[in-house]
C-alpha cells in the first residue's frame, strides 16, 4: 500500500497520542536524508524516526537506536540549536495531504518563548523534512530544491513554505455529496481512477476498496453508475471518512503464501481471502513490514550470481533434456530394421536382381509388408544393411535411456538448488547453496585452499510447532534435507515432501507418539507445499511416509531419496498459523 492520506491520519492520531506534549530530548541524523528525534514524555522516552528517502519515505516510532556520523550535518546542528529541549505542541496534517506537521515551542536566546514547525513530507521522490519559523518561512531542509529542479516550488532559506497543488483535488474530510458527484461522476475514465484522482490522500488501493464494499467494479467506467449505485458509493466512502475522523484504524499486514504482500489501517474486503496480522500500532507494523520487505530486497540482491547460475544450467540442461528427446523418438524404428533384415533373409531367394522392394508376408503380425531395397546390391547385403541401422539404433536408444535418466536427475537437482534460493533468508543460507553448486561442479573454484579461520554457517533449518506441540521441522537446503532425513529424524518419525516438484524436506518429530493427531499431519504438509515450488498454487500434492522406508540411491545427489510406498494428501501452502521457533 502507498503511504497515502489515511495512514498518515493514523500516524498523526498514534503521535499525538504518544509524543505530543513530550520535549525533544535528542536529535541524531544517521543517514543524509534521514533524522532520529528522541522525545522525553512523562518520564518515558520514545524514538521518533523521520525519512526523507527518495526510494522509501518513512515516519514512525522505534525502539531501534542507529549510528550516527562522528561529525554532525550542518541540517541536524541547526536544529539541535533551536529544538533541543522543545515542547512539540501539536501534530497535524494540513489538507489531508502526506504532510505530518509539528508545532514546536522552544525559548530563543534572550528567554523568549518562539515557535517554529518542523514538516515532514511524506512524497515519494519528492520527499523532504522542512523547518520553518512562525511565519512559515523556510529556515533550512534536509534536502534543498532549486529552481533548476523544480519550476512548482523552491524549498531553500528564506523562501516562505506552501504546499504544492499540482493537481485540483477535494479533501475527503470536507467533501459533500454534491461536490463529490460533480467532481467524481464526471470524470471519463474507470470508477476506481475517478475516486483516487478526485480525492487528496486516497490511493488506488483504498480506491478498489470502496468499489468493492459498495459490490462495484473498479475497473468499470463511471459512465456505467446508476443513481443508486453512486448513492451507495457515497454512502460507503461516508463510512470510510467517520472512521478516519474517530480514528477507528485497524492497521493490518496482508500476507500471500507467508510473505507480506500489502499493508491497511483498516481491514480490505478485496483481500478477504488472504490472512492477515493486525497490529495495536501502526508504527510497529511499518517497522515490521519494511524490515520483512528489506530482508527479501536484499537476500534476493545477494543471491542474483547463484541464481544465473542456477538459471543458465537449467535452460542448458533443458535443451540437452529436448535434443535427447528428439535423439531418442528417432531409434523407434529400430524393431522395424530388425524385422527387415529377417524377412529379406528369409524370403530373399525370390527375388530378381535389380529388385527395389521385397513384398512379403510379416509372420509377426500375418500381414503383407512392402520392404524398400537398394537396387545396387544383393538381398543378404540389404539384411546385413538392416541389421547394422538395427544394431546401431539400439546402441544409441541404450546410451541415451541413461543419459536422458541422468539429464532428468540434473534437472531435478538445479531445481532443488533453485526453490532453496527462493527460501534463503538468511546470508549463510546462500553459504550452503554456494558450497553445493561449487562441489557439483557448477562453480569453479578459484586459487588455492584459504590456510587459518573460514568462516563457519550456521545456517540451521526452520523449527515449527503444530498447534498440538509437535515439533516440525524443514530443511532449506540439500545438505540441510539430508542431514535431517538421514541423521537427525528417528526411524518413526513422519517425512513430507511436495509430490513430483523441487521442495523441501519436512521432518515431523513422533516423540514416541504412535498415532499422532490428523492435524498434525495437516500442517506438517502445509509446510511440505510452502516450501516448494508449488507455493503459489492453490493446491499442491504431498506425499507423507515414516522415515524408516526412505531409502538414498547410490551415487544420488544431496538431498535425493527413494521410497516405494507412502500416503498422500491434497493441501493448500498458508502457514501464517504455525508458530516459528526462532
Amino acid at each position: 500500500m502507498a503511504f497515502d492520506g489515511i495512514v498518515i491520519a493514523n500516524l498523526v492520531h498514534e503521535l499525538n497520542q504518544t509524543i505530543c506534549g513530550g520535549r525533544i530530548n535528542k536529535i541524531a541524523q544517521p543517514e543524509t536524508d534521514e533524522l532520529l528525534l528522541t522525545i522525553k514524555k512523562e518520564r518515558e522516552q520514545r524514538k521518533l524516526l523521520l525519512s526523507a528517502s527518495a526510494s522509501l519515505p518513512l515516519i514512525y516510532m522505534t525502539e531501534t537506536n542507529k549510528t550516527s556520523p562522528m561529525t554532525a550535518p550542518n541540517f541536524c546542528m541547526l536544529l539541535r540549536k533551536h529544538l533541543n529541549s522543545a515542547k512539540i505542541i501539536s501534530i497535524s496534517q494540513p489538507n489531508f495531504e502526506r504532510v505530518i506537521q509539528f508545532k514546536i515551542e522552544h525559548l530563543n536566546e534572550l528567554g523568549d518563548v518562539c515557535t517554529k514547525y518542523l514538516i515532514v513530507e511524506i512524497m515519494g521522490k519528492h520527499s523532504n523534512i522542512i523547518f520553518c519559523d512562525d511565519s512559515y518561512k523556510i529556515i533550512d531542509s534536509i534536502k534543498h530544491i532549486s529552481g533548476l529542479v523544480s519550476s512548482v516550488r523552491e524549498v531553500l532559506p528564506g523562501r516562505d513554505y506552501f504546499i504544492p497543488k499540482t493537481l485540483e483535488k477535494l479533501n475527503p474530510l470536507e467533501v459533500t455529496a454534491q461536490e463529490f458527484a460533480k467532481v467524481v461522476y464526471s470524470k471519463p475514465t474507470s470508477i476506481s481512477k475517478a475516486i483516487y484522482t478526485s480525492l487528496t490522500g486516497i490511493s488506488p488501493l483504498i480506491a478498489n476498496e470502496l468499489c468493492v464494499r459498495s459490490s462495484l467494479d473498479g475497473e468499470s467506467s463511471v459512465s456505467s453508475l446508476t443513481e443508486i449505485a453512486c448513492t451507495h458509493l457515497f454512502h460507503t466512502f461516508s463510512l470510510l471518512i467517520e472512521d478516519i475522523k474517530t480514528a477507528s484504524f485497524t492497521p493490518n499486514i496482508i500476507y500471500k503464501n507467508g510473505e507480506p504482500t500489502e499493508f491497511s489501517v483498516f481491514v480490505l474486503s478485496c483481500y478477504e481471502d488472504l490472512v492477515h496480522k493486525e497490529y495495536d500500532s501502526i508504527s510497529r507494523l511499518l517497522e515490521d513490514y519494511y524490515a520483512m520487505k528489506e530482508t527479501v530486497t536484499r537476500i534476493r540482491q545477494k543471491s542474483s550470481d547463484l541464481r544465473r547460475v542456477v538459471s543458465t544450467s537449467i535452460d542448458r540442461t533443458s535443451k540437452k533434456y529436448d535434443l535427447q528427446l528428439k535423439q531418442l523418438k528417432d531409434t523407434e524404428k529400430r524393431d522395424l530394421y530388425k524385422v527387415y533384415g529377417e524377412l529379406i533373409t528369409a524370403y530373399g531367394y525370390q527375388l530378381e536382381t535389380g529388385s527395389k522392394k521385397l513384398v512379403c508376408e510379416n509372420y509377426y503380425t500375418n500381414e503383407e509388408i512392402s520392404i524398400p531395397l537398394d537396387d545396387t546390391i544383393t538381398p543378404l547385403e540389404n539384411a546385413k544393411k538392416y541389421f547394422d541401422k538395427y544394431s546401431k539404433l539400439k546402441r544409441t536408444y541404450e546410451a541415451l535411456t541413461i543419459q536422458i535418466k541422468e539429464t532428468q536427475d540434473e534437472l531435478e537437482h538445479l531445481e532443488s538448488v533453485s526453490s532453496s534460493l527462493d527460501i534463503a533468508l538468511q546470508e549463510d543460507d546462500l553459504l550452503e547453496v554456494k558450497k553445493e553448486l561449487v562441489e557439483c561442479g557448477y562453480i569453479k573454484k578459484h586459487g588455492a585452499p584459504v590456510k587459518g579461520k573460514v568462516k563457519k554457517i550456521t545456517s540451521k533449518p526452520f523449527h515449527y510447532i503444530s498447534s498440538d506441540g509437535f515439533h516440525i521441522y524443514v530443511g532449506k537446503n540439500n545438505y540441510q534435507n539430508e542431514e535431517l532425513t538421514f541423521k537427525f529424524a528417528n526411524g518413526n518419525d513422519w517425512w513430507f515432501h511436495a509430490k513430483g516438484m523441487a521442495g523441501s524436506h519436512v521432518i515431523v518429530k513422533a516423540e514416541g507418539v504412535e498415532d499422532l493427531p490428523d492435524r498434525v499431519f495437516e500442517e506438517a504438509g502445509m509446510l511440505a507445499a510452502y516450501y516448494s515450488k508449488g507455493r503459489n498454487m492453490d493446491k499442491v500434492d504431498i506425499d507423507y511416509i515414516q522415515r524408516k522406508h526412505i531409502k538414498k540411491p547410490n551415487s544420488g545427489k544431496p538431498g535425493f531419496v527413494i521410497y516405494h510406498t507412502n500416503y498422500s494428501l491434497t493441501i493448500g501452502s498458508d502457514i501464517s498459523h504455525l508458530k516459528e521457533v526462532l
